[in-house]
């Protein structure tokens, strides 16, 4: 009899372990799941930013991307195109600094940033809104520190 108990506990002790074995690899899939969702979303965001750059881009004059300069009548009915420029990219730093964005995407963003503001009528609109405005505090930084600090360091 103590065969038959021993094997009924061996058996029992093996399903146990067996057991054991499938819960660790469910949690670890299911956290496997939750890290691919998290990135999806992430990425989702990213990009959801992105669109909204590239649909702004559409709606400015092609020579104010191409670095010429506007007459001033193409510079005032492009103002509000350029200052919702200017805010979406003080929106973009403020995700950073707040951990939202990705250290590859914002590398690509703010380079991207700084050479706009570089271009005649974005730095001449940059110009203005500094001046007729107190706000966009990331982007004046991130201006004043030449764009070498990752702003996820200001906090």
């Amino acid at each position: 009899m103590s065969n038959v108990t021993d094997i009924v506990s061996a058996v029992g002790n093996a399903v146990s372990a067996l057991a054991a074995c499938v819960a660790a690899i469910g949690v670890w899939y299911a956290r496997h799941q939750l890290k691919t969702s998290r990135e999806i979303a992430q990425l989702q965001f990213e990009d959801s930013l992105g669109k909204e750059y590239r649909e702004l881009a559409g709606e400015l004059p092609k020579k104010a991307l191409m670095g010429e300069i506007l007459t001033d009548s193409e510079y005032e009915e492009a103002f509000d195109e350029l200052y919702r420029y200017v805010d979406l990219t003080n929106e973009q730093t403020s995700l950073r600094a707040h951990g939202r964005i990705t250290p590859d995407v914002w590398k690509s963003w703010s380079e991207g940033i700084e050479a706009n503001l570089k271009l005649p009528a974005f730095a001449r609109a940059w110009i203005e809104i500094k001046t007729r405005s107190s706000g966009f505090e990331e982007l004046r930084r991130l201006e004043l520190e030449l764009f070498q600090n990752d702003p996820k360091d200001w906090h």
